[in-house]
């Protein structure tokens, strides 16, 4: 009797690997062949399931984003705390490291591939999807506050953590777990207490003073 693949798991299994090649040896030298070798399998069969390295690098993308997903979805069934569920997009651990750096190396291409701009878009498409749900799930206040106060806090939130993940996996030594969640501890709650500032004066119809650079004025003559 032949055996039986199971074609979706070995499509996730060359994803992790494209995962870990990535994150040790950069973007540039993560070659189908290297991706092959360490996989354990021929280019061949590599090609059976992609066209291209673009197409393996899209793959673990969806990989990562679908664990991702999974890890927050989990601690909020246990009901835990907003910083414990945003905590598990952070490099705490090996599995999370060697994705971190895959990111980085991946965000270092971008800006000179037309197409990996728009693999990224939807990707930061579907990150801005997984922490709204995780703020409304988490903070009570989130649904009353006006579309626009809720997107300018999930994207400022968003970004520290890209920022945080990123200087993790550059001095990993200096951003060990717990200065990692004590940062964005402090980050949420910043946000959080701004937000819920902004809200009220709102509701209390108080336009809020923003506050402008002065000029200097030249001394007199």
């Amino acid at each position: 009797m032949p055996k039986i693949v199971d074609h979706v798991a070995r499509r996730d299994e060359i994803a992790q690997v494209a995962c870990r090649v990535v994150a040790n040896h950069g973007f540039e030298q993560a070659t189908v062949v290297r991706i092959a070798r360490e996989a354990g399998y021929t280019t061949g069969m590599i090609a059976h399931y992609f066209d291209s390295k673009q197409e393996i690098v899209l793959a673990a993308l969806r990989l990562i984003l679908r664990r991702i997903d999974q890890r927050l979805a989990r601690p909020a069934e246990a009901h835990a705390g907003l910083l414990d569920v945003l905590s598990e997009s952070l490099p705490l651990d090996p599995q999370r490291a060697t994705e971190a750096a895959f990111w980085t190396a991946f965000w270092g291409q971008v800006s000179v591939d037309r197409r990996l701009k728009r693999i990224n878009a939807w990707v930061h498409g579907e990150y801005m999807r997984l922490y709204e749900r995780c703020f409304a799930e988490h903070w009570p206040e989130w649904r009353e506050w006006p579309e626009g106060l809720r997107d300018q806090v999930v994207r400022a939130i968003a970004t520290f953590l890209n920022g945080l993940t990123a200087s993790a996996v550059i001095s990993p030594g200096e951003w060990p777990a717990a200065r990692l969640t004590g940062q964005l501890q402090l980050q949420l709650e910043l946000w959080r207490a701004w937000a819920i500032a902004e809200a009220q004066a709102g509701r209390d119809g108080v336009t809020r003073a923003r506050v402008r650079p002065t000029r200097a004025r030249a001394p007199a003559r």
